[in-house]
């Protein structure tokens, strides 16, 4: 009988001690931007993630005083490379030597899990024909380091790269971007790396709230608001990652992975904007990725919130300064809880209108 307890006791701290690595299980990250000159300095941001429990952080680029705050903090990183580096990791050499001073200067007391080679990068900019280059020779310098199975070599892409968005099984990416976007996503296929994706709800609301309604944008509609081949969609963010793993499946990528490497609602500044908005959207979205898609249900989505941080020295229109989900004195705006997806819900509204609609983006 002994014998059977202490067993039993070993399992179960097995399973809580292999609890993190469970597919099914999201694991929240933030993404740490500092275009504000009103900010708390690297370690107490580090601190702040450690309080906070959220153990993943998108870092913008290689900035050296948030690396050494990061040693030993067990928090996993997506490092950046900004695009005005892009030209000049197209080369081979400075490839390496960028690899070798940010990554393996650090490695392993900082946990870096992707590398983002540029962001965002519209196929029709001059920087555009650096991005495959460059994102092969960091994935060959990650190569030499012996690091390629801890640490994937990406791109993070916007929505705006999708053509077709309704339904959501007719996905597709624009004709004029796919001689930019087809090799680089063979490479992620080839490499078994997933491809980094922005997707905001947001933009897609304030852009056509007629066909949009706020509930569908903030996971409050009760139920289905589009039927796509037998699948339910009752919030606009499962639609708009459906579509791009249907666009992923028509470049004969379907096997490819997505992770959500940004996601947020701004408080104030523009339509559709507040805190209670803002509130509702991410306590929703933390606790609606444990559960995946309906295109891959029972699929938890790794995903990254935007941003910790209100930045005041973002450029743009007035709401891209308040997606922060805390202040500059690391007040909270919102009751979040990160750890293993719990959450408090501290909407302050209920959203019970529904309208028989559609979107495209």
């Amino acid at each position: 009988m002994a014998i059977f307890s202490s067993s039993m006791a070993a399992m179960l701290i097995l399973g809580l001690l292999t609890a993190n690595l469970d597919p099914t299980v999201a694991q929240i990250g933030v993404c740490y931007g500092m275009l504000g000159n009103n900010l708390p300095n690297a370690r107490e941001v580090i601190n702040l993630y450690k309080s906070n429990n959220i153990k993943r952080m998108r870092l913008y680029d290689p900035n050296q005083q948030a690396l050494q705050a990061l040693r030993g903090s067990n928090i996993e990183v997506i490092l950046g490379v900004p695009n005005d580096q892009l030209q000049n990791l197209a080369n081979p050499s400075k490839a390496q030597s960028w690899v070798r001073s940010n990554v393996v200067a650090y490695w392993p007391s900082v946990r870096f899990r992707y590398i983002a080679v540029g962001n965002e990068v519209p196929p029709s900019s001059s920087l555009a024909r650096f991005v495959l280059p460059a994102l092969v020779n960091v994935f060959n310098a990650v190569r030499s380091a012996g690091l390629e199975s801890q640490i994937k070599v990406s791109i993070a892409i916007d929505m705006t790269l999708i053509g077709v968005s309704y339904p959501p099984s007719a996905g597709a990416f624009r004709g004029d971007v796919r001689s930019y976007l087809d090799p680089i996503i063979g490479h992620l296929a080839w490499a078994r790396t997933p491809l980094l994706a922005n997707i905001y709800t947001y933009f897609s609301y304030s852009g056509n709230p007629r066909d949009i309604s706020l509930p569908y944008a903030l996971f409050t509609s009760p139920s289905p608001i589009v039927w796509d081949q037998g699948r339910g969609y009752q919030n606009l963010f499962d639609a708009m990652l459906d579509s791009l793993y249907s666009a992923l499946e028509k470049v004969g990528q379907g096997g490819l992975e997505v992770v959500v490497s940004e996601s947020g609602w701004p408080s104030a500044g523009g339509f559709g904007t507040s805190v209670d908005n803002a509130a509702t959207y991410l306590s929703n979205l933390i606790k609606h990725v444990q559960k995946g898609t309906p295109k891959r249900l029972g699929k938890a989505i790794e995903t990254y919130l935007f941003a910790l941080f209100d930045e005041n020295q973002k450029s743009g229109p007035e709401l891209e300064r308040h997606f922060g989900l805390f202040l500059p004195n690391k007040q909270p705006k919102y009751q979040l809880r990160f750890g293993g997806g719990r959450h408090w819900d501290t909407a302050s509204k209920e959203y019970n209108a529904t309208f028989p609609l559609k979107y495209d983006m």
